[in-house]
């Protein structure tokens, strides 16, 4: 009997130490190994990412980038496309909590936007969303130089001209990149054209080198002018190459014209000017040749001048667009080399006209000097930008 109580005795002792020892091995399990008796499910507790669209509704304001934000969780990629397929490019923030295009939404739109999201728990998850944008109450165009693939002279400008005027002007330059094969230094600036309204021109601080590539974008689509200008619609485009580095240089002191080319003189023509002492003297400082618009009809009472003349008139070059040209005068053969007897062009003989429209091309500088001249080309007469310094051009810049 006594050996019976000492066995039982032990049992029980045996069966107490399991029972403490239990708890204490499932709670260093669940601590240290993870087993998968203790571990969570995936997805169990799963939050779903909340997604957020700027701007949001039917004809909301355009003009501000498209914005996604995502809360509890990151976005992998958003999509947002407009009615024709065209895609809002972006890029998903480093930390994946956010999205924003890289335009703006444009006016009179629908765009639908798809964000695809991962949640802190893993959870691969897809969000559709819409909006519209307001119509444009008012479009502004834009009428531009040089056109595309053209060959260009040295001095000729990129110029904008607006159909409305412009009052947000820094967000419009904001918007205008020049690409230049050689890295040329140059500056935009706002200008009143001959015709009244708003224009941007973007000149090199010095004349291009010769075959320099040159290439516009301005993503104005999207972009407001500001009051009573109205929104752009459409993006434009140019792109151009510098040829030959020709100058022509205008003495109306001594009645020459001479066409320099590469630095070296190509020939002399006597020519006639403007008269002296009144409204038919010529201008001075640099004009650059706008357009070689062949034999067209010259009627003076276009540019103020009564009746003084009214004839068809060949090889016409405009320098300006308050009507100084150079072209064939044979009416003034006696004062070419001479005197200056003409109504502001700069006149010459039939054959020495043909010669010289062949050689030059739009954008080629004429240096016009003399003293008895009406005053220096205004930078919005045609391209008279060059007549101001560079520290003077660049302070016509938005961004300044």
């Amino acid at each position: 009997m006594p050996r019976i109580r000492v066995l039982a005795r032990a049992r029980v002792r045996a069966a107490l130490v399991a029972a403490l020892l239990a708890p204490l091995a499932a709670c260093s399990s669940s601590a240290s190994s993870g087993a998968p008796d203790t571990k969570v499910k995936p997805g169990a507790d799963d939050r779903p990412v909340t997604v957020t669209v700027t701007p949001t509704g039917e004809r909301v304001p355009a003009g501000k980038p498209v914005r996604v934000t995502a809360t509890g969780g990151e976005l992998t990629s958003v999509t947002v496309t407009d009615a024709e397929g065209h895609r809002l490019v972006g890029k998903v923030a480093a930390d994946g909590r956010s999205w924003v295009s890289d335009r703006k939404a444009v006016p009179g739109t629908a765009y639908a936007v798809t964000a695809a999201t991962r949640s802190e728990g893993g959870t691969a998850k897809s969000t559709k969303s819409r909006f519209t944008t307001a119509p444009a109450d008012k479009v502004n165009k834009v009428d531009w130089r040089p056109g595309a693939a053209t060959t260009v002279g040295v001095a000729q400008p990129i110029s904008l001209v607006f159909d409305h005027p412009v009052r947000n002007r820094a967000e419009v330059e904001k918007q205008l990149e020049i690409t230049t094969s050689d890295g040329t230094e140059g500056s935009w600036g706002w200008i009143r054209d001959w015709s009244g309204r708003d224009r941007v021109d973007w000149r090199p601080k010095s004349y291009w080198k010769p075959g320099t590539k040159v290439t516009l974008n301005a993503e104005l689509n999207g972009t407001d002018s500001g009051a009573d200008g109205g929104w752009f619609v459409r993006d434009y485009t140019t792109a151009f190459t510098v040829g030959t580095r020709q100058i022509v240089k205008v003495d109306l002191d001594s009645h020459q014209l001479t066409l320099v080319r590469d630095g070296e003189t190509v020939r002399r023509i006597p020519v006639s000017g403007g008269t002296p002492g009144g409204d038919k003297r010529s201008w001075r400082g640099t004009a650059v040749l706008m357009a070689k618009e062949g034999t067209i009809n010259m009627n003076s009472e276009t540019v103020g001048l009564a009746d003084a003349y009214n004839k068809m008139v060949d090889y016409s070059m405009r320098l300006t667009w308050s009507g100084m040209y150079a072209h064939a005068a044979p009416w003034n053969a006696r004062y070419f080399g001479n005197a200056n007897q003409s109504s502001g062009c700069i006149g010459m003989s039939d054959a020495d006209a043909a010669w010289f429209y062949g050689q030059v091309r739009p954008g080629d500088p004429f240096e016009i000097t003399g003293r008895d001249t009406k005053g220096v080309v205004e930078p919005g007469n045609g391209f008279g930008a060059w007549n101001l310094s560079w520290t003077e051009w660049q302070e016509k810049s938005a961004l300044r």
